[in-house]
């Protein structure tokens, strides 16, 4: 099975980009499956339940989130509704939403999507090595049949992520990290037959302080005043990787960092 999953997709420029090109991407990649991480999609910071309606009619199958996610009111009712749409596990109990998700399409072997979120330099949340070995749990018994399992590790440390990637080698298909919005060139295959990839990168302005316009970013740095960011224009790349994943097993046989330069 070959999935395809797109970095965080930042504001308009992310999402309509996603909207023209998906279709054609998919059948030039033979894409089984499109994931991505959507949670700022909708000005650059956030997800509106009007933009992640926007991403799944484009043509996504799943979508995970992370710290951005509670921005808009509409969100937490949304979620709560939206089974394909996920946020960090590690959240504590009670946190609308859910942290994994099975995805069965027609004629396709069951997916299994999960979503953690990483406590260094980010929130105080509940270990995510820790609730990645319940989630784990949770599928073996609620979902023995479901082999393909690929996590979006939503985190600011590369050291953080890749000891996940270790954690969870040989137990889970791929571990994908997510959040920096700059795609990293260490793709490749663990020991035990887990994907690995630091960061997915970002759909979204590539003339961008990770997305955002660079004169604001700019001037804090240089001033330390507050500024208020906005979404950059111009041209656009969609970040993520590929994934080939052996059906029976669930372990992977292929990964690849992926880019797609919109003039």
């Amino acid at each position: 099975m070959r999935i395809l999953f797109l970095g965080d997709i930042v504001g308009r420029p992310g999402r309509h980009a996603v909207k023209k090109h998906l279709a054609d991407i998919r059948a030039a990649e033979g894409a089984d499956l499109v994931l991505a991480n959507g949670e700022n999609a909708s000005g650059g910071l956030g997800l509106s339940a009007e933009g992640a309606k926007e991403l799944f009619n484009a043509g996504l199958d799943g979508m995970t989130s992370g710290n951005h996610i509670w921005k808009f009111k509409d969100m937490p009712s949304y979620m709560q509704r939206e089974e394909r749409l996920i946020r960090p596990a590690n959240y504590p109990p009670g946190t609308p939403g859910r942290g994994l998700a099975v995805l069965r399409l027609p004629g396709k072997p069951p997916v299994a999507m999960l979503n953690l979120m990483g406590r260094t330099y980010m929130q105080p949340l509940d270990c995510p090595f820790r609730a990645a070995d319940a989630l784990l749990a949770q599928l073996d018994a609620e979902h023995p049949d479901v082999r393909i399992r690929i996590l979006d590790f939503h985190a600011e440390a590369t050291s953080e992520k890749i000891s996940l990637g270790w954690h969870l080698d040989g137990r889970i298909s791929a571990v994908l990290g997510t959040h920096t919005h700059v795609q990293t060139n260490d793709a490749r295959l663990l020991h035990h037959g887990t994907a690995y990839l630091t960061d997915l990168g970002m759909c979204g302005p590539l003339d961008s302080c990770l997305g955002m316009s660079v004169a604001p970013i700019l001037r804090k740095f240089l001033t330390a005043a507050p500024e208020r960011f906005e979404v950059a224009g111009g041209p656009v790349a969609l970040c993520g990787a590929i994934l080939d994943i052996d059906e029976t097993t669930g372990q992977a046989t292929h990964i690849r960092a992926w880019r797609f330069n919109i003039a």
